[in-house]
């Protein structure tokens, strides 16, 4: 799993967050078990998204507009 610190992954956290699903989806974890994954899967999403935003945000900066898909 990732671990949430300085050095952020994107593609890891997108994995990290692939196999959270996947076990949730197995429905076989206990309810506590669940709400842990669920916590972190949340947070993945959260850091995703910024990252996402600071990328777009450099792309801009760089060239004056967003890729084309991006908008």
């Amino acid at each position: 799993m990732l671990l949430l610190d300085d050095e952020f992954n994107l593609e890891q956290a997108m994995e990290d967050l692939e196999k959270i699903v996947r076990e949730l989806e197995t429905g076989k974890l206990p309810l506590e078990e669940s709400l842990a994954l669920f916590e972190q899967g949340i947070r993945l999403i959260r850091l995703c998204s910024i990252n996402l935003d600071m990328a777009e945000q450099r792309i801009e900066s760089l060239t004056g507009k967003l890729p084309e898909g991006l908008c």
